[in-house]
């Protein structure tokens, strides 16, 4: 049993939390909680890290069968853990990609596009909605907040290890392709000429959202075959993106159920 957040493995811990470059570098990210552990595909987990006083509890009722399980004490454990009431449990499970062209090989997609978000709760929303109201995949910017951040993943809930995604360098570039895949994209804009409900989504579409702060990037936005806004009441100028995504995302599913 680790007692001491002395202990290498500790240290390397801590820093997979921080760092990005070292979870890219690895190739690795976090998972904390026990609902994070038991969605995780089995498979891809590296190594689990328990405290002691819930190995005591659960290590029969949790399966751990085959997966490398490290006990650490309980003021250990909170030492390393990213969130202030942490559950017990964290693992390090192995990053995966999908590709843009293989989300552009399904039967009309739905794409949910990402310009330089900068909120890890924001984008760990979007992820989870995206499941839900059945999005094919989504492309994030390279200036998009790093989806393995601990608060994105947390935010998930799970559903970063099914959701495809990918990063996208060339943002201008991506909407052309879309074009010639005949995939109409449509930027959420204030300056949006048609509310988003007036649209059909029924074909392959992709929606474009920007940075909190600014929007879209102007030059991203001029690419898209259509700009539709919210409609909005009171001195409410434009929502959170996390809520903007996912009024967006279900109307696709309302008009394609």
């Amino acid at each position: 049993m680790i007692t001491s957040t002395s202990n290498p493995q500790v240290k390397e811990l801590v820093h997979l939390q921080k760092k990005s470059k070292v979870r890219n570098e690895r190739n690795v990210f976090i998972v904390e909680g026990i609902k994070m552990f038991l969605e995780a595909p089995k498979a891809r987990v590296e190594k689990i890290y328990m405290a002691e006083s819930l190995y005591n509890k659960k290590k029969h009722e949790l399966v751990l069968d085959g997966l490398k399980t490290e006990v650490v004490s309980d003021k250990v454990f909170s030492y390393m853990a990213d969130t202030k009431t942490p559950q017990g449990i964290l693992c390090i499970v192995r990053q995966s990609e999908t590709t843009v062209e293989h989300m552009l090989e399904q039967e009309n997609p739905f794409l949910m596009i990402l310009d330089n978000l900068q909120d890890p709760g924001n984008l760990g929303t979007i992820i989870r909605t995206a499941e839900g109201a059945g999005a094919t995949g989504i492309i994030m910017s390279k200036n998009t907040v790093d989806i393995y951040n601990p608060k994105t993943i947390r935010s998930t809930m799970g559903s970063v290890y099914r959701m495809p995604f990918a990063y996208e360098e060339d943002m201008t570039g991506l909407l052309d392709k879309l074009r010639q895949k005949g995939i109409r994209t449509y930027a959420a804009h204030l300056e949006g000429k048609t509310y988003y409900d007036e649209e059909n989504y029924r074909a392959g579409c992709a929606f474009l959202v920007g940075n909190e702060g600014s929007g879209l990037r102007r030059e991203v936005a001029d690419k898209a075959d259509v700009w539709v806004k919210i409609p909005m009441h009171g001195q409410v100028e434009s929502l959170n993106a996390a809520v903007a995504s996912s009024i967006l995302m279900f109307e696709v599913c309302r008009q394609r159920r």
